[in-house]
């Protein structure tokens, strides 16, 4: 049994898809997000989505970091880490402007003061109003706050987005055929519109990354961080603190604690562009976010294989995790998304200009690999010295 099922959580998340199994699939079975018949406005045009999803645990992360520091900004990252996991699901589907949020905020209040909120709502506010100026509209509308402690044992930060979308523009992925290359858009880095070095984890595997990678010490100071009846062998195995000194590629320093919490790199401003001015070059779109390298598996329209053999070298955040809990590389691909976090299904011929358009972001991109026929669904990962198969 690997470290991240010990821990209670899953990667493919099995009993969860085994309890939604009977529930109406939405339009378009294989597109990234279900997609409904309008009934917002009864238009045969339009569809209709609501999506909801959340920071996770990287919520236990932040309040770990603001308990030893003091640094209050960190929950801003946490209220960008809630909104882009749910924008760019929905830009996966090809919906890139007039989007609704909403919040929904659980809080231990003996805990979690109300200048927490303040910074989680102030972050919210702030990273709307940046993607406004890439053309990518987000209107704000409240949502829920409740004080449950007995729920929480921290904060949990979630949130909803609704749109309503011309469905001869959405992107279903069922144009994904043999034939097709994958052009992969780097998660870590400095993109055009951050202002830091993003480490490129993301929100998911963060249960697997904080226990990973951090020492005893934060169960012994911090027992509220985690379920107290997790065996001790695999709470807090690290030997790390979150004010330990990496060195970035770049040669810059930074503190561990902030590469973990790395604020989700959106790819708003880039899909925006590509999803309106190059709309017919994309057979498909696919978020490497709870999966990992696998996800795409699972929007497949039909039998063929995958094979990524140029994906990212990951970047050094990934080193860390792996080092601290030996984990191989079959689970590191399954649980993370290894640097590589998003993918465009296209032609070969598209696949340079899809890829110069993100380069003009900032955000690094090439193709990865290749859709070919098979007699089922399959994916290789094609590593050095190793090729893992699911």
């Amino acid at each position: 049994m690997s470290l991240y099922n010990q821990r209670g959580v899953s990667a493919q998340k099995e009993e969860v898809h085994q309890a939604i199994r009977h529930l109406d699939q939405g339009l378009y079975p294989h597109a990234f997000c279900k997609l409904y018949p309008d009934y917002l406005g009864s238009d045969d045009g339009y569809v209709n989505v609501t999506h909801a999803d959340g920071a996770g645990t990287k919520s236990i992360l932040a309040y770990l970091y603001w308990k030893e520091t003091g640094d209050l900004s960190v929950w801003k990252g946490i209220a960008q880490d809630a909104i882009v996991m749910n924008l760019d699901d929905l830009l996966c589907v090809g919906i890139c402007d007039n989007i609704l949020f909403s919040s929904t905020v659980d809080r231990n209040k003996t805990l979690i003061p109300g200048e927490v909120l303040e910074q989680i709502i102030q972050g919210s506010a702030e990273l709307f109003d940046q993607l406004r100026e890439s053309g990518v509209n987000i209107h704000y509308l409240g949502g829920e706050t409740a004080d449950v402690g007995d729920v929480v044992r921290t904060i949990a930060v979630n949130g909803t987005m609704t749109a309503r979308w011309p469905k001869d523009k959405v992107v279903t992925n069922e144009k994904i055929r043999p034939g097709d290359v994958i052009v992969g858009l780097a998660g870590f880095g400095q993109a055009a519109y951050e202002s830091s070095y993003n480490s490129g984890l993301g929100s998911n595997g963060l249960t697997s990354a904080r226990h990973d990678v951090l020492s005893k010490f934060y169960a012994q100071q911090y027992p509220e961080s985690y379920e107290p009846r997790l065996p001790e062998e695999v709470v807090y195995i690290g030997r790390h603190r979150l004010t330990d000194a990496v060195t970035l590629p770049t040669g810059e320093t930074t503190s561990m604690g902030r590469l973990l919490l790395s604020p989700t790199r959106t790819f708003a401003p880039v899909l925006k562009e590509i999803l309106t001015t190059r709309f017919d070059a994309v057979h498909g779109l696919v978020h490497c976010s709870g999966g990992g390298q696998t996800k795409c598996l699972k929007y497949l329209p039909g039998a063929m294989r995958v094979v990524k053999d140029n994906l990212f070298q990951p970047p050094v955040i990934f080193d860390l995790i792996q080092e601290a809990s030996g984990s191989d590389a079959r689970e590191m691909y399954q649980v993370f998304n290894m640097g590589t976090r998003l993918e465009i299904y296209t032609t070969l011929a598209d696949a340079e200009e899809l890829i110069r358009t993100a380069n003009r972001y900032g955000v690094e991109a090439r193709v990865i690999g290749r859709v070919e026929e098979a007699p089922e669904k399959q994916l290789e990962i094609v590593l050095p010295g190793e090729t893992l198969r699911f």
